[in-house]
This record gives structure tokens, sequence and C-alpha cells, in this order.
């Protein structure tokens, strides 16, 4: 599927500008469980446009239990992309209640063309870790995500 200029450059856009501001994000505490079992992370919160624009770019390293939660107003069933990501990273996507609707792995792009990762369902929430997190704990589309960085959830 070929995006418009309006769907990939506003991204862009919107991540440089963020770098220039020295944009900071949230920091909080969140879990993922699953068959009795319960994993915390430390997270940054990514609930603007501007942070979820951000993201995880230009970071050389993420420790094993922490991690990104982008959360969304409304619903969406829009796509990830690595530009510019140095991390390869696994991402859940989750649903207003938190639980979790498809897990996907994705790769660092440093150059175009880099590819968008749709997830192919509607979703409110998203958690990035580093790649291979959820798969070490057995953790499948089902599980449940909650923790004290839902409260950041934009309404």
């Amino acid at each position: 599927m070929l995006l418009s200029p309006a769907r990939w450059l506003a991204p862009v856009v919107l991540g440089l500008a963020a770098l220039a501001q020295g944009l900071s994000f949230p920091k909080s505490t969140l879990y993922v469980e699953q068959g009795g079992r319960r994993y915390t992370l430390k997270v940054e919160v990514a609930d603007t446009p501007e942070r979820q624009a951000q993201g995880l770019m230009f970071r050389k390293s993420l420790g094993e239990d922490e991690g990104m939660v982008f959360l969304f107003p409304t619903p969406t069933a829009g796509g990830f992309w690595m530009k510019n990501t140095f991390i390869p990273l696994s991402i859940a996507f989750f649903d207003r209640q938190g639980v979790i609707l498809r897990i996907l792995n994705m790769e660092p792009c440093r150059k175009d063309p880099c590819p968008v990762y749709y997830p192919g369902v509607v979703y409110q929430g998203a958690l990035e870790v580093n790649q291979g997190w959820f798969q070490r704990r057995s953790l499948t589309p089902g599980a449940r995500v909650g923790g004290e960085a839902l409260k950041f959830w934009p309404r």
C-alpha cells in the first residue's frame, strides 16, 4: 500500500520538531499478565502526537524490563514505522480494556524506504519493548496490560 505524503510526512515533521524541543516523556509502570503470571515494566508514556511521533527514535538501548506505551484518545488502525529507531522491538497492540490483540516484531530502519508495520486490528494502545520480550515470557494475544501508566490515557 502506498502512503500519501500527508500520512508519512506529518510524523516525520512532528518527530523532528520533538527532537528539536528536547521532548521528555512521563515515566510510569505497567504490567502484562496472562495465565496467573504478571510481568512489570518501567515505561515512558507517549500520550501526545508529538511524543508518539518521536517514540524510541535515536535510542541506542532499552533495559530488559523497560518500554514505551503509546496511548491514543480514540481507536485507530494506523501503522508504526521504525525510521531512525536503532533497537529491534516487539510491539503489542491492545484495546481500551487492556487486552492484547496482536504482537509484531519490528526491525530497525536507518534509511528510506522503511516498512510500516500494520497490526490488522483496531487498537487504542501499543506497548514497545525489546524484541522477543513477549515471546521469552510466553505472552500471547489475549494477555492483559494494566497499571499506573494507563492513567495517562488521553480523554
